[in-house]
């Protein structure tokens, strides 16, 4: 039941985001779909079966167990309810966002997160491309908040549906108006405001590390309003993997162990 939600979230997502840009693009892109989206989409068919085969629904029976065996903070302080839901929820956002700091300041965990950033083109299915090997390091990372913090079960399955719609929503080309995206992302991250993130210039994209909340990055003063060179004009990926070659689906599962800025 849990994957099963998780995928019919994530595919409505997908495809109201894809229609969007279609309907309302924010940026003309020069790369066409029919180039990318085999890689970005085959990445996350790739990385769901292997995960579904390996270590199937790991996080939330990571939680079950927890709550059988009281383990963790909240079952310690005997948190429940509605409350139990909203400190997982919190608890787990923050550590999704200092693991995505850590991926930038770490060289080797580097070498993995880079594959989300070599797309040249920031849409939609940019959301999803990630390497496997990156993948099982966040589902460590969230066992362990799990056992750690003794978090709900069922939030577990809500925080991975707002993760995975969360990625789609703010990697989308979409035109939002400037007026209502600037009172958007005082609470949520907006597609402007995490397109810095994937700038080619290091400054930029070692900022904006939040995926549903922008409070993180303005407390942890990580936040960049604008890109220097505006949105319409600024340059996405990394200066070193710019070639075609690179963007191909066998190159991008080993670029880990070929590259590092």
């Amino acid at each position: 039941m849990e994957a099963e939600l998780r995928l019919v979230a994530f595919v409505v997502a997908l495809l109201v985001m894809a229609l969007w840009e279609v309907i309302s693009p924010r940026r003309k892109e020069d790369q066409k779909r029919k180039t990318r989206w085999p890689v970005n989409l085959g990445l996350v068919v790739f990385n769901s079966l292997l995960v579904r085969v390996t270590v199937g629904g790991i996080v939330f029976q990571c939680a079950s167990i927890a709550a059988e065996k009281n383990y963790g903070l909240l079952n310690w302080f005997d948190v429940s309810g509605v409350y139990a839901v909203i400190l997982t929820l919190i608890f787990l956002d923050l550590v999704i966002y200092g693991q995505h700091v850590v991926s930038h300041k770490v060289p080797l965990i580097w070498k993995l997160h880079q594959v989300h950033h070599t797309d040249l083109v920031y849409d939609t299915t940019t959301g999803v491309r990630f390497h496997p090997l990156e993948i099982f390091f966040s589902l460590a990372v969230k066992v362990i908040t799990v056992f750690i913090i003794g978090a709900d079960p069922m939030a577990v399955i809500l925080f991975e549906v707002i993760l995975n719609t969360s990625a789609v929503f703010n990697h989308g080309n979409v035109n939002i108006p400037v007026s209502v995206d600037r009172v958007l992302r005082k609470v949520i991250v907006t597609p402007d405001m995490h397109r810095i993130h994937h700038s080619i210039y290091r400054d930029e994209h070692d900022t904006n590390f939040g995926f549903s909340v922008s409070i993180w990055d303005r407390l942890f003063r990580t936040y960049t309003d604008q890109p220097r060179e505006g949105h319409d004009q600024m340059k996405i990926g990394l200066s070193y993997a710019r070639e075609p070659e690179a963007g191909k689906f066998q190159r991008v599962l080993m670029l880990p162990f070929h590259s590092i800025r």
